[in-house]
């Protein structure tokens, strides 16, 4: 039982104190075969689900921990899945009659047992079609976490006339948070925090080459910035600014209903 059963069930009186105290006491970090240790209440304490890191895992390690996830949570996020493990992976999401989502360019993949029920809005944008890979990323886990997101891609400064429909589009749509992901110089975060009345989370990409490859001129670019407003996380770091663009938009839209609900 999730939860929110749980406690429903309490109240209503088909569970006994005991039988609940029983219940809750699952909902623990869970340890599989020595492997991993998985924070299963992490989603009812702070909304973010579990998020497994792929690429330094044995197949066989990934898929104990996903089925384990799956066991105790409705969902889970699996990152940066190796090239060799991608499709293994869909095939045991797959044989376990769960939904998938993945992303363009990504080696991410957003394993549910349902739809989530979608509350705040996210806009992402990415400046480059090389940086897509990274904003996919960030859109997963801001599904995970129940926001929809508005998106576009190939939109940076090299072409500026191309962001500002885009950008109009997002406030238009009440997002809550907007990611920006760039790489070479990183320009983007800056330009688009210097416009907008709402966080902006800079996530630099380590596209780019000679000085300041790798990355590193876009993160201290994003870093250095004037502009007000920007928050910046590390290279290639979209699950990170998936996270924090999340929770600020649910708490945007938490915020919105309880005022709109004040009114009536």
């Amino acid at each position: 039982m999730e939860l929110d059963e749980i406690l429903e069930s309490l109240k209503s009186g088909k569970t006994t104190v005991a039988l609940a105290r029983r219940l809750l006491s699952l909902y623990h970090i869970e340890e599989i075969e020595g492997i991993a240790k998985i924070d299963v209440n992490r989603q009812k304490r702070r909304g973010i689900p579990e998020v497994v890191l792929a690429e330094t895992k044995q197949l066989g390690e990934l898929k104990k921990i996903i089925k384990k996830t799956l066991e105790k949570s409705d969902r889970v996020v699996v990152s940066r899945i190796k090239k060799d493990d991608y499709a293994k992976i869909v095939a045991l999401a797959k044989s376990l009659k769960m939904r998938i989502r993945t992303g363009r360019n990504s080696s991410t993949i957003l394993i549910l047992k349902k739809s989530p029920k979608l509350r705040g809005a996210v806009g992402i944008l990415a400046a480059g079609t090389s940086d897509i890979g990274v904003a996919e990323e960030a859109r997963l886990m801001c599904e995970a976490m129940n926001c929809r997101c508005v998106t576009s891609y190939d939109v940076g400064v090299a072409g500026i006339q191309r962001m500002f429909p885009e950008l109009k589009k997002m406030i238009s749509e009440d997002v809550g948070c907007i990611i920006v992901v760039a790489g070479m110089e990183g320009a983007l975060a800056t330009l688009v925090s210097a416009l907008v009345d709402i966080p902006v989370i800079g996530v630099p990409v380590s596209v780019g080459y000679g000085y300041g490859k790798g990355g590193v001129a876009a993160l201290a670019s994003m870093l250095q910035s004037c502009s007000l407003g920007l928050s910046v996380v590390n290279i290639d770091g979209g699950i990170a600014a998936g996270g924090i663009a999340a929770n600020i938009a649910n708490r945007t839209a938490r915020g919105a209903a309880r005022a709109a609900g004040s009114r009536k």
